[in-house]
């Protein structure tokens, strides 16, 4: 037995960033496979959870002077970067969102690291062997990316409003840019941009973030967390002949789906300290089913190079029979704003060029001479 405690402690203790954890090498003396990986999960969980229990606080801005006297009252100054970063991820917004009336939590204490205001878990035992996983949560506006199981980035999002929702599933990142202006509207510049389908157009970026689920179906970012990602991620890899491979780059699994039926905020401002939810993640993740997303939803201009076209078809009746739509709710069909204006724009050239060659038509009629005078 106690040679058995030795080597799980030399085990745990010897566990890197990559969290290579393993029972090969550890006597049975009795015990089970499956209950040596139970102590090996139970341990190395608690060795990646270091932060203390923070509690929060619910408040009920009446004005701005309000809002900075309450921080006040906690040691917490709004000129602080590091108090900015927490307060903005905690409530899901940009602090030019904390208006007037508005509900808002606030950490008893200001950790630097994000991390420890977490509702992931600091550690994901069935990503051990995964180098690079993403998830989002809806429900709670946020995202987490890890590394061989361990929690690196914890951050806050805002996802797709309820007629172009971001669908739960499996997706994994394509391509990126650096400054990107949307392909259906070039007036959305979207810094820092990761594809994760390309199909339909859904990406990571830095964009306005007002504190709930508001974008075009992409995951909108507050700009450090959307540079940090843009480095952090990989994307689609090719095969021999250079034919992109799908799904091939960092996975990216959208967990849940956001309750539309509340009228303001979300849950993220029921939450009493960092401690009270811990996300349940899937035991395997590569096997969590691709996303459905509905055929009127992906762009014209990508419906020829769909692949698996008839899931596309029939995926918003599978969607509304898994109640993931709402019964009332009528989605927006993906609309190519460039392709509008420049419709009316040649429309308007057009009546412009038909005027002025009426015009000049007038002008070219030769006066007609009064045969009487």
């Amino acid at each position: 037995m106690w040679l058995f405690l030795i080597v799980l402690i030399v085990l745990l203790h010897s566990c890197n960033d990559r969290a290579e954890v393993t029972s090969e090498n550890v006597p049975e003396n009795g015990y089970t496979n499956a209950k040596l990986d139970s102590i090996l999960k139970s341990e190395t969980e608690k060795k990646y959870d270091i932060y203390p229990e923070i509690k929060y606080s619910k408040h009920h801005i009446e004005n701005w002077r309000h809002f900075v006297e309450i921080l006040r009252e906690r040691n917490i100054s709004i000129e602080d970067p590091k108090a900015k970063k927490i307060l903005t991820t905690l409530n899901r917004k940009e602090l030019r969102f904390f208006g007037k009336g508005d509900s808002i939590i606030i950490p008893d204490s200001i950790i630097e690291d994000p991390r420890a205001y977490s509702v992931f878990p600091q550690f994901y035992w069935a990503g051990r062997d995964i180098p690079k996983i993403i998830f989002v949560t809806n429900k709670y506006q946020a995202y987490a990316c890890y590394e061989y199981g361990k929690l690196v980035r914890f951050a806050a999002a805002n996802t797709g409003k309820e007629r172009t929702p971001s669908f739960p599933g499996r997706y994994a990142l394509v391509w990126k840019i650096r400054n990107h202006r949307s392909s259906l509207d070039s007036n959305w510049v979207m810094p820092f941009t990761w594809n994760f389908h390309a199909e339909a157009g859904s990406a990571f970026h830095q964009f306005v973030m007002p504190g709930r689920p508001v974008s075009h179906s992409c995951i909108r970012q507050f700009l450090d967390d959307a540079e940090w990602l843009f480095y952090w991620g990989e994307g689609i890899k090719k095969d021999s002949l250079g034919k992109p491979i799908p799904l091939s780059g960092t996975p990216v699994i959208i967990l849940d789906i956001f309750d539309f039926s509340r009228p303001k905020y979300g849950p993220w401002l029921d939450l009493t300290s960092n401690k009270e939810v811990e996300l349940e993640l899937p035991d395997n993740p590569m096997e969590v089913e691709e996303a459905l997303i509905p055929w009127c939803q992906i762009p014209d201009e990508s419906k020829g190079s769909i692949r698996n076209k008839e899931r596309y078809i029939y995926a918003e009746d599978t969607l509304r029979a898994r109640g993931i739509i709402r019964p009332h709710v009528k989605l927006i069909a993906s609309v190519n704003f460039n392709k509008l204006r420049r419709a009316k724009a040649e429309q308007e050239a057009k009546k412009r060029a038909e005027l002025e060659k009426k015009l000049k038509e007038e002008q070219q009629v030769p006066e007609v001479i009064n045969p009487e005078e």
